[in-house]
């Protein structure tokens, strides 16, 4: 194997880690627990496909390697409009192309219309009773949502590249929840009915956004209370060992931000159930 095509495996490796977004054991997590939040006309159904829902959960963020238009399906780059931007993006696409153009919309993000077009596909599905396609869009559908509700997928700094932090995208969304999930409380209540999915995934993209200061701000301040040498350690992942952040930090991190990744699973678990509660309702 020669260098060059060497290099070119590590690098896409490392992109996988970086931007797969709460990771793995996240969007797992959430899907499977979502299920749970369904009715009794519902919860049959997807209680016997628990597995399938859960294992492809990360399927968009595998289709990312291969179809060069996914990865903006998973974010939006809110900061880039302004700094009120949920004010000056419209929220429907064809207002929003005329205003921006549907290139600059792709380039910067467009997960609020990839929730929509994800939820009227299973809509779709549940009419055509087309088991296949209810599953497949379900676990789509998860995976959008999941994201607009994680705070570094909303602006431009995703990996904290432009405050000198980087590599918090995967501290926060993954290294986190794997640590501390164990505690969290991911009994959410029965899933609710959504009258306007759209404007609900602008609603979800506008408050995860109005985290993303804490989540920059706290981890400066926790790096005044560890030398360098203690924010790190190595750890073995998948028979390798790597670099990751160390328990100790990581706990007083997550001290610092009072419960937020927990809030955030929890909304995007109650979030997850209900529409795929609305598109069942929706199809009749």
């Amino acid at each position: 194997m020669n260098k060059q095509r060497t290099f070119r495996i590590t690098t896409l490796c490392l992109l996988a880690l970086l931007f797969c977004s709460w990771g793995f054991f996240g969007h797992k997590t959430i899907n499977h627990n979502a299920v749970f939040t369904l009715p009794k006309g519902m919860i049959g159904f997807y209680k016997n496909n628990i597995n399938y829902l859960t294992e492809h959960a990360v399927d968009p963020d595998k289709r990312r390697y291969i179809d060069p238009n996914e990865a903006p399906r998973h974010f939006l780059d809110a900061d880039h409009y302004g700094n009120f931007p949920f004010d000056s993006i419209p929220q429907k696409w064809d207002d929003a192309a005329a205003k921006f153009s549907a290139d600059t919309l792709n380039k910067y993000g467009t997960v609020p219309w990839s929730i929509q077009r994800n939820y009227y596909r299973l809509v779709q599905a549940f009419k055509n009773l087309d088991s296949i396609r209810i599953l497949k869009y379900s676990a789509d559908l998860g995976h959008y949502i999941a994201d607009a509700h994680v705070p570094l997928h909303m602006t431009s700094n995703y990996n904290g590249q432009l405050t000198n932090q980087l590599g918090i995208h995967a501290f926060w969304e993954s290294r986190l929840p794997e640590l501390f999930a164990g505690h969290y409380n991911f009994f959410t209540g029965k899933a609710v009915y959504i009258n306007d999915p759209l404007k609900k995934a602008w609603e979800i993209c506008r408050q995860t956004y109005s985290s993303l200061d804490s989540v920059l701000k706290m981890e400066k301040q926790n790096r005044t209370n560890f030398r360098t040498d203690q924010q790190y350690t190595f750890i073995k992942n998948s028979n390798k060992v790597v670099r990751n952040y160390a328990e100790p930090y990581a706990d007083s991190y997550h001290q610092l931000m009072h419960g937020m990744v927990e809030k955030q699973m929890r909304a995007s678990i109650m979030a997850v159930g209900s529409y795929w509660f609305s598109a069942w309702v929706d199809a009749g």
